[in-house]
Parts: structure tokens; C-alpha cells; sequence
């Protein structure tokens, strides 16, 4: 449970007496485990304390904003999460659904006394999912929280001010049983030095499951593999972390195995031998401090242990954090830094409007820095205001000598690149989080002539830094990484890395990308834009990654080097903005019958983002064998084949996409496209390499059909490809990997400046 010294919430400052125990007590008749996505009937009991109730006045509960289980409501006695309540004495308690709550208890109800008041002693009663009537119970949220909590606040002398009572209602949520499994091992290592191999079953909603039984066995190939190992998993645990070592170098490839010798799960490739290092990070995320769940301990736990995370960061929004909470983060983030194991960097997401900058996370190389926030807006204590920085401008002046970077974030408030820039301080743009997918921050970046990398991340506010599933509401897409190709495991090595943009981001997989540009000759290598004044580093004919180069070249040649554990659909080249190549793992001869028929984009840049698409594909002249979901991260959104060539959807996207492959016996025909943002027919036989595309408008919206080969089975490219350069502007180099399971990486661009 959160302490109210640390949680970031607010309430009235006025209230009838001197404590809320003289207003009421509340009791939770059982709050044992529950299972996520379970059912649920949960009933408190509230006794009404010294000043009785007035007539109009009453309490409410809330639940947090992070909460995806039902929606409580007191309309249909037969549907689900049904509330009720009613009062020892007979007294009328209303129940009224509100609209709006307060962040972070924003989904709440509130129960009205009618007709009447109740004296010191009387009870009420509230059943939240009350079965007697039909209804199925409440269903539960979909991720695990040590500790769930049902806040009450009560209003007994009906002010309209609720004050929260002391006593605090808390559930369990546990996870279910695994039903798919994860090999989570490095992608670069070095030959006789030791190094782990995690292991996690996962339930449907996502869940690091504790409930794990029968033998498994960790096997591996390469140039000289280990011998199986049996895993020895330990009762009770989220996770399991195999110890091994690699003598000869190359290319070596996990996978986890049951005891019938059925394939679980395969881990990324790693590469023994190959430079530089690299390390996965999920650098932003919150707890339940401010408005995500479980403390900041178990945030950083879950990273190091079931994640396995190479590095982490934790990122509250600034206007929600307490002076005591950034000295716990502080505190929390040294606690947990280990040099070489596991690293942390204390930070913050300033908060600001979009209109005057807008949300951009702040990272500092080591702990005891003072915080600048964009505002107050949830703040009591104001003897700190004036250090606020309301702008982008006044942050970058505020953090001028710092030892910290910024990224730019789309969340709530998406960040506003236009509006300040300091090439010192900014040093990426976060093109993917569990709010979905911002490739155009870095087209507008390089259209403002910003030389910035690409990190992703998760924004995770469930509790899963590293493994963040987006749930049952109002999160779309799976939590990204970001692997940083560094000299080595501390703050020093990837502090570095990031002020290089030496790293590349994913929506979530774990692949090897090396990007690099070779010249005919000698050019100029900048580790730091040269706009800060920074004095190149060095003279070499090969860039890396995230490096900038001053050249008076006329072309060069891009060098990219992609090896996946799902195989790969396409690898673009991208010179600025304009894809120059396209690669793929097969060729038109290769195309089969199945179809990938995907939902893209989203209403617009800012909060409403999010896009709801029904509909159905039809194959009027022949029949669809079956169907296989892509990035379908909710199970109970509808998805389903009815025969002979119908698939009836219901889907979300922000910025991402969502969909389906189909497999129709014969590609006879068009596929009828229907949904309630664009409809369409496309010819099946008129499908080449490229997909069809059914513009939607918005933002990238649309549904495509593209055609593939039944099987794929690339999961290595090296490639060279020659570049013409601009010759008065930045020349960006970068690339984007897209994988049959999905998931897309970019690399952070080689910037060639004249």
C-alpha cells in the first residue's frame, strides 16, 4: 500500500471535525487473492461515525485511473459490475455513476443519503458486483497490484467536500496460469564471461505468472552450444534466471522446450564477440505514487528480476510529485543502481501543456538534483513555485548546467518540438510506448533540422517496466525498448551512449540492428552536435549509428546489419523522411495466398488519439481457412472467422496497427472491406510486394491488405545500399525494421552535415 506521505493525490483542505476516523470507518467483509480478469463480489460495510450523515450527504469509492475491470454501474441489476447499497435503518442510499473523478481516483461513485439522515452507529452496506439480481459479479483489472485499492471518502455534513477516511480497502490481484512463455538472453556478449538467461511464463492479459508446473528445458544452438538445462524453478516465483557462458565466438539462439520437446519460446540472437556491447532499457514508466499501481520498489524489482532489464528509470509526472516522493525516488534509484548488473538514473517527466512544450522526460546522471517542475497543479506545499519552469524555453534555462538529458514524450500531452530546442540537452525523441506509435516525431524532428536519436519505451503505469501489455482500456499498444550500444554496464557508459544517440528503439522484441555509412575517404566523426560547440572526436571513413559526420562527400554507403528472432518482413531505408530502399526476406515469386490485413493510425497527434474500428472483411468467392492475430494485445476483442469468407473485428489503434493474417483457400476475387472509418474492395490478384491501402484520413489511418508468403523464414540480412547526399542540408540516414510477429524497430539516424 502507497503512503499517503508519498501519494500524489489532493484532497479538500476543509473538513467537519479534526480526523476522518471521527467520520466513518469502513470494512471490506473479504479481501483475500484474486485472480486478474476474474469475477468478483466484494461488499463493505461502512459505520457512520460522531457527526451521522445529513440528509444529501453520503461518500463515494474510487478506483484509480490506471483500473481496466468493469465499469461500476447501478443501472441493469443483471448486467455486470452492478453496485448497489442500502442502509441498516432504511434510509434510501442513491447511487449515482460519476462522470468525471479526480487524478488519480478518477473512476468513482458516489452514494447519496435520501429522504432522510443516519445517526452515529448506522451502517451502510455496498456490494460492488452484487450477484443477486443476475448480474455476473465485478470483473477484475487485467494486470497483478500487490495491493488494489478501493478509496472511500466521505461528505457527512453534505458540503460537497469529501474528505478519504483512514482506514484503507486493499485486494491481491494475482496473476493467472502461463499460457505463452518468454527467453529473455543478451544480444551481444564476450567469449568465457558469464551471463543470464531469464525465463517467464505469461498469462493471457500479460502477467508474470507464479504459477508454473512441468518440466522445462533451456536448450540452445550455435557455433558451440551449452549442454540443455533443465529448469529448477523455484515455487512461488515470477521468474526463473539460468546462468551460462559462451567460449567461442558467433551467432548462438535460445529456446525453452517442454518435456514432449515442444518448442515454448526462442530468445533474440546473440552475437559472442561482436562490438559495441548492448543493453535494454525501459526508461519511463510510473508507480503508484502518482498514477500508476504498486510501489516504486516493486517497479524497479519487476524490471531487474522478471523483465530482466539491463537498465531502468522512473518517470512521474512532475505536478504529481511531492518533495518526499523525489527524495524516495532518489533514494530508490541509488538503492537499486549496480554497476555492471543493473543501472538506474533518477528523473522526472515534466508535464507541461503541449502548447508550451508539452511532456519530455528528464534524466540525471547521478541522484541530489533538484527537481523542475512545469507546474504545481497537484501540489500543496507551494514554498518551491518559484522554481517552476512553466515552459520548454524556462526548462532548458532551469537545466542548463546540469548533468541531464531530455527526451521527447507523446502521452497525455504530446511534446511540442517547436516550441524550444537545445541541441545540449535533447538528445531523442520516443517514438513508441504503450500509448502507441509517433513516427512522425522524428520526421518533424528532422524537419526542424534537430539531429536527435530514437529511444521507445513503455510510459507503463501498470506495475511491468519492460513487459508492459496495455490492457483492457485505454492504453493501445504494447511497451516498447530501447537497446544502447555502449562500452559498458554504468551510468558513465550509457550516459554516453545517449548523448551519442547510440542506441535504437523497438515496439517491445529484442533483435540485433547495426547501422553504419562508409565513406571513400576520411570524414569528420562528432560524438556531440556540433551545435553546442562540441569539437569532432575523431577522422575515420565509417560512421556509426547516431554518430554525426561532417563530410564534402557526394555519396556513401549504408551498411545495415538486422538478425531477428521472428522473421523479417521488410528493412526500409530512409534518407530524411523518403524511403530510398526497401528490402525484403523474399521476392513476388515467394508470395502466397496469405493476406495481412491491418487497422492504422489514429483520429489525431493529441490525448483523443485513440481510433475504434468495427468491422469485417468478407472474401465473397472463396473460403478463409483460418486467421491469425497481429499485435491483438486485448483477447476479448472480438476477432473472429465465420465461414466461409467472413472476419468480423473489433480493434483499437493509436498510432500503431492492429490486425489480422488470413489464409483464403484460393486468392479468387476481391476482399470486401467494411469498417465504420473507410470501406473498400481490393482485388486479391492484383496484390504484389506492395500493400493496397484504404485511406481513413486522421492521422495515417487507414486499413492495408498486403500479400505474403505463406511461410517466412529470414531471420538474418546484412546489406549495403549507396547513398546520395544532400548538399546544403543535414543528410539523415536510418533505418526501419518491420518482423512477421509484428513489432518494428528504428535505428537512431547518422546525421552527414556539411
Amino acid at each position: 500500500m502507497i503512503s499517503t506521505d508519498l501519494m500524489g493525490d489532493v484532497w479538500p483542505r476543509v473538513q467537519p471535525g479534526r480526523t476522518a476516523s471521527e467520520y466513518a470507518r469502513v470494512e471490506l467483509d473479504d479481501g483475500g487473492p484474486c485472480e486478474v480478469r476474474s469475477w468478483r463480489e466484494l461488499r463493505l460495510t461502512l459505520t457512520v461515525g460522531r457527526f451521522g450523515f445529513d440528509d444529501t450527504g453520503g461518500f463515494r469509492i474510487a478506483l484509480r485511473f490506471t483500473h481496466d475491470g468493469g465499469p461500476m454501474q447501478a443501472d441493469d441489476p443483471a448486467g455486470a459490475n452492478y453496485v448497489t447499497a442500502h442502509s441498516s435503518t432504511g434510509v434510501r442510499i442513491a447511487v449515482h455513476r460519476e462522470r468525471h473523478g479526480y487524478r488519480p481516483w478518477d473512476k468513482s461513485m458516489r452514494f447519496e443519503v435520501v429522504g432522510g439522515s443516519l445517526e452515529p452507529g448506522d451502517r451502510i452496506f455496498v456490494t460492488i458486483g452484487d450477484r443477486s439480481q443476475g448480474s455476473p459479479g465485478f470483473r477484475m483489472q487485467t494486470f497483478c497490484e500487490s495491493a488494489f485499492e478501493i478509496r472511500v471518502s466521505v461528505d457527512p455534513c453534505a458540503t460537497g467536500f469529501f474528505v478519504p477516511l483512514d482506514d484503507r480497502i486493499t485486494i491481491p490481484v494475482v496473476p493467472g496460469r502461463p499460457v505463452r512463455w518468454k527467453v529473455i538472453n543478451p544480444t551481444t556478449g564476450r567469449a568465457g564471461v558469464p551471463f543470464g538467461v531469464g525465463v517467464v511464463g505469461e498469462d493471457l492479459w500479460g502477467n508474470a505468472s507464479d504459477l508454473v508446473g512441468g518440466k522445462l528445458i533451456l536448450r540452445s544452438q550455435g557455433p558451440a552450444p551449452v549442454a540443455p538445462r533443465t529448469i529448477d524453478w523455484s515455487a512461488g516465483a515470477r521468474s526463473h534466471r539460468e546462468e551460462l557462458r559462451l567460449d567461442a565466438p558467433g551467432t548462438y539462439r535460445f529456446c525453452l522446450v517442454d518435456g514432449d520437446g515442444v518448442t515454448l519460446a526462442e530468445g533474440p540472437p546473440l552475437l559472442i564477440g561482436a562490438e559495441p556491447s548492448t543493453y535494454w532499457a525501459d526508461l519511463h514508466g510510473q508507480s503508484g505514487e502518482t498514477v500508476g499501481v504498486n510501489s516504486i520498489e516493486e517497479y524497479f524489482t519487476f524490471a531487474r528480476d522478471v523483465a530482466f532489464l539491463d537498465a531502468c528509470a522512473h518517470q512521474a509526472n512532475d505536478f504529481q510529485i511531492k518533495d518526499a516522493f523525489w527524495d524516495e525516488i532518489n533514494a530508490t534509484t541509488r538503492a537499486f543502481h549496480e554497476d555492471g548488473r543493473f543501472v538506474t538514473f533518477p528523473g522526472y517527466e515534466w508535464s507541461a501543456n503541449t502548447a508550451v512544450g508539452g511532456d519530455h522526460n528528464v534524466y540525471f546522471r547521478h541522484e541530489g538534483r533538484p527537481i523542475v517542475r512545469s507546474s504545481h497543479a497537484m501540489i500543496e506545499d507551494r514554498h518551491r513555485l518559484d522554481a517552476d519552469a512553466n515552459d520548454l524555453a524556462s526548462l532548458c534555462a532551469a537545466l542548463a548546467e546540469e548533468d541531464c538529458v531530455l527526451f521527447a514524450h507523446v502521452g497525455g500531452r504530446p511534446a511540442n518540438l517547436a516550441a524550444a530546442s537545445d541541441p545540449k540537452l535533447r538528445t531523442a525523441v520516443e517514438l513508441h510506448s504503450d500509448w502507441g506509435t509517433f513516427e512522425w516525431m522524428i520526421h518533424d524532428s528532422i524537419r526542424l533540422g534537430h539531429r536527435v536519436g530514437v529511444v521507445c519505451a513503455s510510459d507503463g503505469h501498470k506495475g511491468r517496466p519492460g513487459a508492459s501489455y496495455p490492457g483492457a482500456a485505454s492504453f493501445g499498444a504494447l511497451g516498447g525498448l530501447t537497446c544502447f550500444r555502449a562500452d559498458s554496464l554504468d551510468r558513465d557508459g550509457l550516459f554516453d551512449a545517449i548523448r551519442r544517440r547510440s542506441h535504437y528503439g523497438t515496439t517491445g522484441s529484442r533483435l540485433h540492428l547495426d547501422v553504419r555509412l562508409s565513406f571513400d575517404a576520411p570524414a569528420e566523426i562528432h560524438h556531440l552536435d556540433p551545435a553546442t560547440g562540441a569539437d569532432p572526436v575523431c577522422s575515420r571513413d565509417r560512421a556509426e549509428m547516431g554518430e554525426i559526420v561532417r563530410s564534402t562527400a557526394r555519396t556513401a554507403t549504408a551498411e545495415i546489419d538486422v538478425r531477428t528472432t521472428s522473421p523479417i518482413l521488410s528493412v526500409d531505408l530512409f534518407i530524411a523522411s523518403r524511403i530510398v530502399a526497401t528490402f525484403r526476406g523474399y521476392d513476388r515469386d515467394a508470395l502466397g495466398r496469405r493476406l495481412r490485413i491491418l487497422c492504422n493510425g489514429a483520429e489525431y497527434r493529441g490525448r483523443g488519439r485513440r481510433t475504434s474500428w468495427r468491422g469485417t472483411a468478407t472474401f465473397p468467392e472463396t473460403a478463409v481457412e483460418r486467421i491469425v492475430p497481429i499485435n491483438w494485445w486485448n483477447p476479448e476483442r472480438p476477432l473472429r472467422l465465420e465461414p466461409p469468407g467472413t472476419v468480423r473485428f473489433e480493434a483499437v489503434t493509436t498510432g500503431n496497427f492492429v490486425g489480422f493474417d488470413a489464409m483464403p483457400e484460393r486468392l479468387d476475387g476481391p476482399v470486401h472491406i467494411v469498417t465504420d472509418h473507410v470501406e473498400g474492395e481490393v482485388d486479391l490478384r492484383g496484390l504484389g510486394l506492395e500493400p493496397a491501402i484504404l485511406d481513413a484520413g486522421g492521422l495515417e489511418k487507414a486499413v492495408s491488405v498486403q500479400r505474403l508468403p505463406d511461410r517466412l523464414v529470414t531471420r538474418e540480412m546484412t546489406l549495403r545500399h549507396p547513398v546520395e547526399l544532400f548538399d546544403d542540408v543535414d543528410t539523415p540516414v536510418w533505418v526501419r525494421v518491420r518482423t512477421e510477429d509484428g513489432h518494428v524497430a528504428w535505428s537512431s539516424p547518422i546525421y552527414v552535415i556539411r
